[in-house]
């Protein structure tokens, strides 16, 4: 009977193991997945290299351009949104391994903005643009400052916790994850969401913005403001006072002091 049951248990671990290797696996497919739309979606938004960006192609009819560009705009902010809210994250751990649900978000995510990316539809009426060759590539510049805000402030606070790979490799290890400890580094001492101003730049600092990009500009900062509302309330929920006081102390997006 102990040898059965050591068989057993020895079979238990082996499939522990696998299904801890299979996550790890799933999750560094995710964040290669992840990687690659974000820079995608960088060429995209800038107009550069990629097949496909964001008024390129043959436009057809506006209204028509409108609707489809909302939509998939929508599904983004709608996944995004939702998969990311406390109480969702609680239900669906219910048929989603723990460690696996960020890389799951991720994943979404990634597929939720390659959707949209893939069948964006240019809208290339010129709204304004730059002449001067020297402005234009200093916005141009920004633009990409912007972009490596994003990037590095991410890195700032965890990276790999973020985009799910910290989660399925301690997964791996047998090691639990660390409970939520609020820091304020650099960028996040000057604003409370240095990712979502990095985006900002990015997006709006265009030396020819056309109505395709402005529509994407305009309604990604409306939910930019949305998320931040949202984020805020869960921030508040996980770390209480804490986060009251930081956010009495530093400002949401503009870098400057607030008052005391």
């Amino acid at each position: 009977m102990s040898q059965i049951q050591a068989l057993n248990d020895d079979a238990r671990r082996q499939g522990h193991l696998i299904g801890r290797i299979v996550a790890f696996l799933y999750g560094v497919a995710a964040y290669l997945i992840f990687f690659v739309t974000f820079l995608y979606a960088i060429g995209f938004v800038e107009d550069l290299v990629v097949p496909k960006t964001i008024d390129s192609g043959a436009p057809g009819a506006t209204m028509q351009a409108l609707i489809v560009n909302l939509v998939l705009m929508s599904i983004f902010a709608i996944q995004h949104s939702v998969m990311a809210r406390p109480q969702f994250k609680r239900w669906w751990t219910n048929f989603v391994p723990p460690a696996v649900e960020r890389t799951t978000y991720v994943l979404f995510a990634s597929l939720a903005l390659a959707l949209l990316l893939w069948q964006w539809q240019p809208m290339p009426a010129v709204a304004w643009q730059i002449a001067n060759p020297q402005l234009a590539t200093a916005v141009t510049v920004l633009s990409f400052v912007g972009w490596l805000i994003v990037l590095t402030s991410t890195f700032l606070i965890n990276h790999f916790e973020l985009f799910g790979l910290h989660q399925v490799a301690n997964n791996l290890t047998g090691r639990a994850m660390p409970a939520p400890r609020f820091r304020a580094p650099v960028f996040y001492r000057l604003v409370r969401h240095p990712i979502y101003l990095g985006f900002i730049i990015a997006f709006w600092a265009a030396p020819a913005m056309t109505v395709g990009h402005l529509l994407f500009a305009a309604v990604t900062m409306a939910y930019i403001f949305v998320g931040i509302w949202l984020e805020e309330r869960d921030l508040i929920e996980v770390f209480g006072d804490e986060y009251r006081r930081y956010r009495q102390r530093v400002s949401m997006l503009l870098p400057w002091r607030k008052p005391a």
